[in-house]
């Protein structure tokens, strides 16, 4: 098992918000996140339909700023999920496969802003679960792993078979 002791930066201009669901203001602290993006998100999620996260991202991708989101690979059996509303937009959706559930809730925006927690993006996430939210902020050594963490999914995965049809 590999582990990683990560300290945080504990210093006076680290950032954290924390918001709880719910009706917390979870789903508008992600999409207030994705609304000032400027050149990058990167996504990992295990449940998203949330139509108000989508349409963020959408708009964040026609604004210029690069999207790459890594689903797990129920969003491609799905009912419903955003995974096929963000490939029609022409946002690249990957599928990380590999484990039996890839559970992340995942954002970096900006390489700058981390969001994570317990929160899946989703309509019942929102307002029928109890769920968590961080927004972390001014801590290049705990966005450095996230990054690093992506990048070794992103490895893993393959395009959504959505996409390939």
């Amino acid at each position: 098992m590999l582990c990683a002791i990560v300290p945080l930066n504990h210093s006076s201009a680290a950032d954290a918000k924390v918001y709880f669901s719910p009706d917390g203001g979870a789903q508008d602290a992600v999409v207030g996140e994705i609304n000032q993006a400027k050149s990058e998100i990167l996504l990992q999620a295990y449940s998203f339909t949330s139509a108000p996260i989508a349409q963020a991202l959408v708009n964040a991708h026609k604004r210029g700023v690069t999207i790459t989101a890594i689903l797990d690979k129920s969003n491609e059996k799905a009912k419903y999920s955003a995974a096929t509303f963000l490939l029609n937009a022409g946002i690249p959706v990957y599928i990380d496969y590999r484990p039996a559930i890839a559970h992340s809730k995942i954002m970096i925006i900006d390489r700058a802003t981390i969001i994570t927690g317990s929160f899946n993006f989703t309509k019942a996430a929102e307002h029928n679960n109890a769920e968590n939210l961080l927004v972390l902020k001014k801590d290049p050594q705990l966005v450095a792993r996230y990054l690093q963490n992506f990048n070794n999914r992103l490895s893993l995965s393959r395009p959504s078979l959505s996409r390939q049809q």
